[in-house]
């Protein structure tokens, strides 16, 4: 960050093209809002955000190994019981309906980085009952077997860490972390699975990015390692 980009007369010889595919890529650049300058001064590197797909905002595993880090994770239960009322109500569960919930703590190059509090429909997170989740990603898991996660809905505020969340977490009881909470729904717009995820503030971070020109296009980026990272979205201007 900070960093001068090589003139337009460098980059176009290293990459041995034209001006004009330079200035579109720098434009492209200038409009993610990752470069700076213009106008007679040489661009300079304002973020450091690699874009990126769909699964790899969904994935922890994915994420970090995008960002050069070495993802893991530890099991700390999964079972199949009937959710609380607000999680049953958000996955349009039938009074009584039977979920699979399981808690698992993730971590970062061996650090203790998230935790994670996961619930899907039955017939979704059976299959994860008999399958080895320190073994990596549970999206990757369920894709694999044909599961249509398509879009999710997500939801970014502060929590003060639970016992539970101290813990495993190793901060203290109290301590403020960054709470994700995401509903995933298939292409029918049917909720499978509801989430919340409880980040150590000192390995994630949300940039949020408004642009006044691209009112629909939204793209996101998510939870990423301070220091290495810093996921960005793209989001409407006005915004109930």
């Amino acid at each position: 960050m900070g960093d001068s980009l090589p003139s337009e007369s460098q980059l176009c010889q290293e990459f041995s093209v034209s001006r004009g595919p330079i200035r579109q890529a720098l434009a492209a650049l200038r409009d993610e809002g990752l470069i700076g300058g213009g106008k007679g001064k040489r661009p300079v590197v304002l973020d450091a955000v690699p874009s990126q797909p769909f699964e790899s905002f969904l994935s922890f595993t994915r994420r970090a190994e995008i960002t050069g880090h070495v993802p893991g994770q530890q099991l700390q239960e999964i079972a199949l019981r009937r959710p609380e009322p607000a999680i049953a109500a958000a996955l349009q569960l039938e009074p009584g309906a039977l979920a699979v919930q399981l808690l698992r703590l993730r971590l970062l190059d061996g650090r203790p980085a998230m935790l994670e509090r996961m619930t899907y429909r039955e017939q979704i997170g059976r299959p994860l009952l008999d399958a080895d989740l320190d073994a990596g990603s549970i999206y990757a898991y369920l894709t694999e077997r044909g599961v249509d996660l398509n879009a999710a809905r997500h939801t970014f505020d502060a929590v003060a860490a639970d016992p539970t969340d101290a813990g495993l977490l190793e901060v203290g009881e109290g301590a403020p972390l960054l709470r994700e909470r995401r509903v995933t729904t298939d292409s029918a717009g049917t909720p499978l699975e509801c989430s919340e995820d409880r980040y150590r503030p000192d390995v994630a971070s949300v940039t949020v990015t408004n642009t006044r020109s691209r009112r629909a296009d939204v793209t996101r980026s998510g939870p990423a390692w301070a220091g290495e990272f810093t996921p960005s979205a793209a989001a409407e201007v006005a915004r109930s």
